[in-house]
């Protein structure tokens, strides 16, 4: 069963409809690394990290981690971890996924260019928690915490994301 996202800015999951941030440009069918693009398309959920001091371990079907301060996600495209988690310090630039704010509280790693890995075509794609405002993210999709916390619930290797490129109710 697909999670479904409107490029509006609404998920739908197992009969709900959830308000979700999107990337600062918008959705794409040709992401490219920094254009702060959504990819449209449909991936799979491959595992859940969250943040253990903040929030109970998440209830899920898909395999989950605990962060560490030197989690890291490689977003350098010449690097040969380039879209992939890295322990911190890296010589390469990376995003660090310990953050002050919550928005990296709860992370799903989506399915995105990893198999293979494409240099250049978009890295660090997640489902996270949303600022309290929905200020629209990099690329990535953002829920509410307590959304988010719903939607896994339901979760398992089978559940994709589909991110639509046309606008559709959902």
């Amino acid at each position: 069963m697909d999670i479904i996202v409107s490029p509006a800015g609404f998920l739908a999951w197992q009969g709900k409809r959830y308000r979700c941030a999107l990337g600062r440009g918008g959705v794409t069918t040709d992401k490219r690394e920094g254009d702060g693009a959504t990819p449209a398309g449909s991936f799979p959920l491959r595992r859940v990290l969250y943040r253990s001091g903040r929030l109970p371990r998440p209830a899920t079907g898909l395999p989950v981690a605990r962060l560490t301060p030197q989690d890291g996600w490689c977003d350098h495209p010449t690097d040969p971890s380039y879209n992939q988690q890295v322990r911190l310090p890296y010589e390469a630039r990376c995003e660090r996924l310990w953050r002050d704010d919550a928005r990296y509280d709860v992370i799903v790693v989506l399915g995105y260019n990893d198999a293979p890995v494409v240099p250049g075509r978009g890295s660090a794609i997640f489902l996270h928690v949303a600022s309290r405002n929905y200020v629209p993210t990099e690329g990535c999709v953002a829920l509410a915490r307590a959304d988010l916390l719903d939607v896994l619930e339901g979760c398992d290797s089978t559940t994709r994301l589909r991110v639509e490129s046309q606008r559709r109710d959902v």
